[in-house]
């Protein structure tokens, strides 16, 4: 009873604080909301095929000149314009001038592209669409050389469809915008920030000077203790709650069907984070505690991929995983758009794990110790 009382203390005394609204929920949300906006074409996984210029020079018979023709006048739908070369006018110029992404030309022999090197995608995508044009003509004409002309239009019956570029996803339906990527990302990075406010658990008491009230109380410590944690893991959760909800209804931030599993994975983090800064004030007296807790939050933050996302591969992947973040993050991306709960599994054991041995050691540093 005297540690459930501690604990509603210690959260009505946590959002009694103002700033509490402004660095938990304030700041997070603007953040979110900044980044979300500013990056958006960052996460747009759609490319659209416009501003590609290909100027042709056209010399070919006339059943390669139709097919040709009609396969200009499809990709135009697309946004790609088609120009025949002017007489006098010179295509590998035109091309050195920047004028077009591609000069083609076109003859019985063959078909030549000459690219841009200042458009390089651009000229990438034409010469794929060129090839995939060259394989179906030859096809053609490989089924008229058979005696059967007829087949031959079936060989471009799927002109229409579009498929001179194919796009191929393992979640084509659902993949994490800018919007989507900063609400997951502030939410795991507000939830290692409850190492922070742990610093004012103990110090607040002794500053208004109730911590000798408390310990001349008829209460253990170790109620106090459990009490004042429990509440901060309480306060803290209850932001994070704040903030995806907001993210959801406000912002129109995807959370999946899952939304118990990741708060599973979120109130871990939590914990961690609470017996991180229990651990850091305990070791580094006069406020020292704070300073090295925000050191390693921010630090931990960056390499996490809370403002930008971190590649898997290479030296940053590696280091990326020495972050609490990054553990949050993929576990989340996993639950939200793959719908792989075992997923959470990993992150809520590492987070546990880490809480377990952080307590451990701050019980060691306190053994026969008076006082708070």
């Amino acid at each position: 009873m005297i540690t459930w009382l501690i604990t509603v203390k210690e959260i009505k005394q946590h959002f009694r604080d103002f700033r509490t609204f402004i660095f938990l929920l304030g700041f997070p949300i603007v953040l979110m909301l900044i980044l979300g906006i500013t990056l958006t074409n960052a996460f747009s996984s759609e490319m659209q095929l416009n501003d590609i210029k290909v100027l042709v020079r056209d010399s070919s018979s006339a059943g390669l000149s139709e097919a040709f023709k009609a396969f200009e006048k499809e990709l135009g739908a697309t946004g790609i314009a088609f120009e025949q070369l002017k007489p006098g006018e010179d295509g590998r110029k035109a091309i050195e001038d920047n004028r077009y992404t591609a000069y083609v030309e076109v003859s019985d022999a063959g078909m030549s592209q000459y690219g841009s090197s200042r458009s390089a995608i651009e000229s990438n995508i034409v010469q794929g669409m060129l090839s995939t044009f060259a394989d179906k003509y030859n096809a053609a004409a490989a089924v008229t050389r058979d005696g059967d002309p007829s087949k031959a239009e079936l060989v471009f019956a799927n002109a229409g469809s579009g498929d001179y570029v194919k796009e191929l996803s393992i979640a084509a339906d659902r993949s994490p915008g800018s919007m989507d990527y900063y609400a997951m990302a502030m939410t795991v990075m507000v939830g290692l920030w409850g190492a922070m406010s742990v610093g004012g658990l103990i110090r607040s008491e002794i500053v208004r000077g109730t911590g000798i009230r408390l310990l001349s109380a008829p209460i253990r410590r170790g109620e106090i203790y459990v009490g004042k944690v429990l509440g901060n893991v309480v306060a803290n959760t209850l932001c994070i709650l704040a903030i995806v909800f907001f993210s959801k209804w406000v912002f129109n931030a995807y959370w999946g069907a899952h939304l118990p599993v990741v708060f599973a994975v979120l109130v871990s983090e939590v914990i961690m984070a609470t017996s991180f800064g229990i651990a850091a004030n305990e070791l580094v007296k006069g406020g020292g505690g704070r300073a090295l807790v925000m050191l390693v939050v921010q630090l931990t933050s960056f390499i996490g991929g809370a403002y930008f996302p971190v590649d898997d591969s290479g030296v940053m992947g590696l280091v990326s995983w020495l972050s609490p973040i990054r553990w949050g993050n993929e576990a989340l991306t996993n639950i939200v758009y793959g719908c792989n709960l075992a997923a959470a599994w990993p992150a809520i054991g590492l987070y546990l794990g880490a809480a377990l041995l952080l307590l451990l050691a701050t019980a060691s540093m306190r053994r026969n110790k008076e006082g708070f």
